[in-house]
């Protein structure tokens, strides 16, 4: 694997103006000339094939099927990594390989894998202008499905210049525009930064809606899955904003983390954490207004922690995808948020040394004047703050 950008375009002006289309457009895609040697291969595909976390190398002009480009295979994380998927793709597109092949059938065997060879008499050369197949690829520990769709490229004198193949998620688009239609790219973006969990310094936000039990008795069902619901998506808005990702739903409870290595800075995590604390705090009137409830229905206690040895990254099964911390300090960041009953905002000596003077100027803090009190100090503590996080000194931000 390595992390080189964007491949350059092909020098067949042709080829090079659909390439640049595919890659624009953000589409999973390669494309291939005459003579089927990969010319390009699109960012999107080459960093899923990575894993995410860095752009897999393809072949760049040798055959699409042949040894140089199937050993590249078997160091990519995602896409067509065993012998019996590259064996699927090529029964896909063999009929138009051998059309393009001089020299026919003893010349393609010569070219492909051999892990091909005994495949090419099975094939019937033809040229259509397009088709589509099943494909399959390779996802974590299990394959699935990948329709691939392929398109012939022709210059304006009809001289075949080459092929193009576009590949897509089994979903169809209505599913997978239904599922990132409210998203944010910038937050997708930063959870694919997360998507290799490993040890990352980060801001902790915890966030729960007090007094929730007896609203919850006051408010028909439905009301209160409505507020809950709106207050969800206040919260991931003002969290993803600042920069943060956002962990599980539980409840009433809101979860955020903000690496270090994200916000550019352990200083900008921990002003990008109080950001959205704040920006949360603010939007809880609007919630509560279209709720058809006062203002003092919905308030929110907030806990915010330092986590220096978090470990970070996203979970992802058949049914969602989520980001999520283990460490000491979520616990911690959990009993701080505990203690700040009556809409407090209640933040870590740890959290706010992090933070620079640029910062603290624009958050309006002053860190290196600050009175901190501990845990189990507080009139607020509670049993498991005392028991568990006494020592943590935190203040009203």
């Amino acid at each position: 694997m390595t992390d080189r950008r964007t491949y350059p375009l092909p020098d067949d002006p042709v080829l090079a103006a659909v390439a640049e289309a595919m890659n624009g457009a953000g589409h999973w895609g390669w494309v291939v000339d005459a003579d089927w040697r990969v010319m390009h291969a699109t960012d999107q595909l080459r960093l899923t094939f990575g894993g995410n976390v860095a752009f897999a190398d393809f072949a760049i002009g040798e055959h699409l099927f042949g040894p140089t480009a199937m050993a590249l295979t078997t160091s990519w994380r995602f896409g067509t990594t065993t012998t019996e998927l590259f064996r699927k793709n090529f029964s896909a597109l063999g009929a138009w390989v051998l059309s393009d092949t001089p020299g026919g059938r003893d010349a393609l065997r010569a070219i492909v894998d051999p892990s091909l060879r005994d495949m090419v008499d099975d094939l019937d050369a033809a040229d259509p202008a397009a088709q589509w197949f099943a494909g399959r690829g390779m996802a974590l520990d299990d394959p699935v499905a990948v329709p691939i769709f392929g398109f012939r490229i022709r210059d304006a004198d009809g001289r075949l210049a080459g092929t193009a193949v576009i590949t897509k998620p089994a979903a169809g688009m209505a599913t997978l525009g239904a599922m990132t239609a409210m998203g944010d790219a910038g937050h997708f973006r930063r959870m694919l930064q997360v998507s290799k969990a490993g040890r990352r310094p980060a801001a902790v936000l915890f966030a729960d809606l007090e007094s929730s039990s007896p609203l919850a008795r006051r408010l028909s069902t439905a009301s209160y899955f409505a507020l809950g619901r709106r207050l969800v998506r206040a919260s991931d808005r003002c969290i993803i904003e600042a920069g943060g990702l956002p962990g599980r739903h539980v409840g009433d409870g809101v979860v955020a983390f903000f690496p270090a290595e994200i916000a550019g800075s352990e200083s900008a995590a921990a002003r990008a954490c109080i950001s959205a604390a704040r920006e949360l705090r603010e939007a809880l009137a609007g919630v509560a207004a279209r709720s058809d409830l006062e203002p003092g229905d919905v308030v929110m206690r907030f806990g915010l922690h330092w986590g220096s040895t978090l470990y970070i990254g996203s979970i992802t099964t058949g049914g969602r995808a989520e980001v999520t911390a283990l460490g000491d300090e979520v616990n911690e960041a959990a009993r701080i948020e505990a203690c700040a009953t009556g809409g407090r905002t209640l933040a870590s000596k740890s959290l706010l040394e992090r933070i620079e003077p640029g910062d603290a100027l624009a958050l309006g803090l002053d860190p290196d004047h600050v009175t901190y009190t501990a845990l189990a100090d507080l009139d607020t503590a509670t049993e498991k703050a005392r028991r568990d996080a006494p020592a943590i000194a935190v203040c009203d931000v």
